[in-house]
C-alpha cells in the first residue's frame, strides 16, 4: 500500500506504520511513564514485543485500514505517539486506544486524535459502535474517553488490570 495516511485532523496526521519506524514505537512504549498503564506488568516494551505489535498493526492497516496508527504533528512532522482501533476479543470489535510521548501530554492531542477516529469509523466503515477501556488509575485516558462521548459500561479485569470499559454507538455520536 503506497499511501499510509488515513486522515488528518487540525494538528495531526494519522497513518499506518512502516517497518523502519520501529525506533519511534520503542521510544514510545519503552518509556516507563507510557508503559505503566498499558500492560498488566507496567513494564516498558522489549524490542521483540515492539516488533510483534508493529507487525500486527501493519497487518490490521493493510487488511482493514484500521489499527493503532502513527501520530505525527502536521506543523513540523514530529512523531508524538499512536492512536487508533485495535480488534478486541473473539468478535474482533473495534477498540479505540492511544498513547503519547510524555512531552506531548496535556496538549489536547489525544482528544483530537480520538475525536477524529470516532468520526472516521462512523463515516468510513460499517461499524455502528466501538469500545474503549483504560486502567481505572489512568484518569487522563478516562477523561479522553468521556470527552469524545463514550458511555461507561462496567469495570472488569483485562490482563490482570482493573479497567473501566466504555462504548460509543453511532446514534450517540
Amino acid at each position: 500500500m503506497n499511501d499510509l495516511r488515513l486522515f488528518e485532523t487540525d494538528r495531526l496526521i494519522l497513518s499506518g506504520w512502516r517497518e523502519d519506524q520501529l525506533d519511534d514505537l520503542l521510544a514510545l512504549h519503552g518509556d516507563p511513564r507510557v508503559a505503566r498503564y498499558l500492560d498488566a506488568d507496567g513494564r516498558p516494551w522489549s524490542l521483540e514485543k515492539a516488533e510483534a505489535r508493529l507487525a500486527v498493526w501493519r497487518d490490521n492497516f493493510a487488511q482493514h485500514r484500521m489499527g493503532k496508527l502513527r501520530l505525527v504533528r502536521k506543523s513540523d512532522g514530529v512523531f508524538i505517539g499512536r492512536a487508533g482501533f485495535g480488534l478486541f476479543g473473539d468478535k474482533g470489535e473495534p477498540e479505540i486506544g492511544y498513547a503519547l510521548l510524555p512531552a506531548y501530554h496535556g496538549q489536547g492531542y489525544a482528544t483530537e486524535a480520538a475525536s477524529g477516529l470516532r468520526d472516521w469509523i462512523f463515516r468510513e466503515t460499517d461499524w455502528d459502535y466501538f469500545l474503549g477501556f483504560a486502567d481505572v488509575r489512568n484518569s487522563a485516558s478516562l477523561a479522553v474517553l468521556a470527552r469524545i462521548g463514550m458511555e461507561k459500561t462496567h469495570v472488569g479485569i483485562l490482563d490482570n488490570q482493573e479497567c473501566q470499559f466504555h462504548i460509543l454507538r453511532k446514534t450517540a455520536a
